[in-house]
């Protein structure tokens, strides 16, 4: 029996142990700590420094997103069809307006030029004799010497030669117009965003060839939905956020266009920014359109804590500071903060505590 009573005594000492282990992990031999209070001394702030929670009334905006563009801007391309023979710039150059960007080749178009020139010329000398010979048939025929009908002939030689010359002398200025497009010149001051063409390249009227834009005239481009765009004026200044640059400008309404895309119902608002360095045309921008007033919760960004994407605050419940956790709007201004949820009004906000 003594033998029977050891064989158990030993397994019941084992689960005994472990409820005992089992108990302590949980927690039912230590002081119990309700949840969002801090242990120990729960008069650690003091009531006075209490914020009491209220709504403010704010006008808020709209993040409209927006794209930076250019009002200057203008793609070169040739009037001609030639073969490249030299480009002088790469995208990112400067240029300025009225600067040699490409040269054409010009051998045809001199040849053209050539030969428009040798027959004015000849022309010209043709006339000259014609001249002559109507002047002594004029002559002749008030002497009786000639019948009327030379004469005739000797005016319509000469009025048919003026005409040739008059062609000829067109053909050489369109000549001398042709080998002038064999120089591409910058229309604008500016910079250099692409180059589409190599030496080589044959360039055909109308292809582009270069494209440049002046960054002195940036502006932002936002398709606006209609119940924002509406009260919009000419004129009117909004905020823009550069979320790349860390940026915040200010952008004047230079262009309202006067109809809505039918499938998204928003008018497109074009407002002029301020020359800032690295803005490049075709980045990301949000454009504030203002969107009335609200009443919002805001606190002050002092008391928040974060830990990781969670907000948490304090606020002074039943003589104690107790976590509670918030979501957060938009900052309204370095100090401030709106909470959309997790605060009441008439709440008592504490300090974080100190670790």
């Amino acid at each position: 029996m003594k033998r029977l009573s050891k064989k158990w005594l030993l397994p019941l000492l084992a689960v005994l142990v472990l409820l005992l282990v089992i108990a302590w992990m949980a927690g039912a031999l230590r002081d119990k700590v309700q949840p969002g209070v801090l242990p120990g001394n729960t008069q650690q702030v003091a009531p006075a420094e209490a914020i009491i929670t209220e709504r403010v009334r704010m006008a808020v905006t709209e993040a409209v997103p927006a794209t930076i563009g250019a009002r200057q801007a203008t793609t070169v391309s040739s009037r001609i069809m030639a073969r490249i023979s030299r480009i002088n710039v790469r995208a990112g150059d400067t240029v300025t307006q009225g600067q040699l960007l490409l040269e054409l080749e010009r051998s045809d178009l001199a040849s053209r030029l050539s030969q428009s020139q040798s027959r004015a010329d000849s022309i010209t000398a043709r006339l000259t004799e014609a001249t002559l010979s109507l002047e002594r048939a004029k002559n002749l025929q008030a002497q009786g010497l000639i019948a009327r009908a030379v004469l005739d002939e000797a005016r319509a030689t000469h009025d048919a030669l003026q005409a040739d010359l008059f062609s000829a002398q067109r053909a050489v200025e369109e000549a001398r117009v042709a080998i002038s497009y064999a120089e591409i010149r910058s229309p604008i001051d500016g910079r250099v965003v692409d180059r589409y063409a190599e030496p080589g390249d044959t360039a055909s009227p109308g292809e582009r060839l270069l494209a440049i834009y002046n960054p002195l005239s940036l502006r932002i481009e936002a398709a606006v939905r209609e119940s924002l765009a509406l009260p919009l004026q000419l004129g009117q200044t909004l905020q823009v956020e550069i979320p790349t640059l860390g940026k915040t400008l200010t952008a004047e309404i230079e262009e309202l266009v006067p109809a809505a895309d039918p499938g998204s119902r928003s008018f497109l608002v074009k407002a002029r920014v301020e020359f800032l360095e690295h803005l490049l045309p075709g980045m990301y921008a949000r454009l504030l359109v203002p969107a009335g007033s609200e009443d919002l919760l805001l606190i002050p960004q002092q008391r928040v804590s974060s830990y990781g994407q969670l907000d948490v605050v304090w606020v002074w419940q039943d003589g104690q500071p107790r976590r509670r956790y918030v979501r957060l709007g938009r900052s309204f201004s370095p100090d401030l903060v709106a909470v959309v949820a997790g605060l009441d009004v008439g709440e008592a906000l504490v300090p974080p505590p100190q670790d």
